[in-house]
């Protein structure tokens, strides 16, 4: 039998980045951390939801966005895996990059390390390579962890949340 704290020492954090631009978003939002929690996620702290325009196209529907913190004892991969059959299981389709979803889960961090898996037909990146840019990433993530550094550029998320010009961050509303 393993102590307690062994145990402890195999939990990873990773910080999820939830996205839906199509039928009841902020409900597919919530189905998709139920069904996190049904394959060993433990979410710990969960964002507010952010109302944002779809990005790059402007003409598609908007976002409700929201960040996760969870912990579990999956490895990346797994998680990777897991999340794909949550999104496919919400109703998400193969669609072309950026076209509206249902539901879009992204790993944004994985335990504060940089990391990259290859798969058969896909790349794991974390952290995520475009989020430092994204105002519907950083500032629901400045809310649950006001001290988050990206592990990558070693800039804390104040300073992060400095570089984005104005308009993406006035752009940005709750729920």
């Amino acid at each position: 039998m393993k102590k307690q704290d062994t145990l402890e020492n195999q939990a990873n954090y990773a910080y999820l980045a939830l996205g839906s631009n199509l039928g009841n978003k902020i409900n597919n939002l919530e189905l998709a951390k139920f069904n996190l929690s049904k394959i060993g996620v433990k979410v710990i702290k969960t964002s507010s939801f952010y109302h944002t325009k779809s990005w790059p196209n402007k003409n598609f529907p908007d976002f409700i966005n929201s960040i996760l913190l969870v912990k579990t004892n999956l490895l990346l991969t797994e998680l990777f895996n897991k999340i794909k059959l949550i999104e496919k299981t919400l109703g998400r389709k193969k669609m072309p990059k950026n076209y509206p979803r249902i539901c879009d889960i992204d790993i944004i961090d994985f335990n504060g390390k940089c990391l990259e898996v290859k798969l058969k037909a896909q790349k794991i990146k974390v952290p995520h390579s475009n989020m430092h840019k994204r105002n519907f990433v950083l500032i629901p993530l400045y809310e649950i962890n006001q001290n988050w550094l990206h592990p990558k550029f070693k800039k804390n998320i104040v300073n992060l949340l400095s570089t984005l010009p104005n308009n993406d961050l006035r752009s940005i509303k709750f729920g």
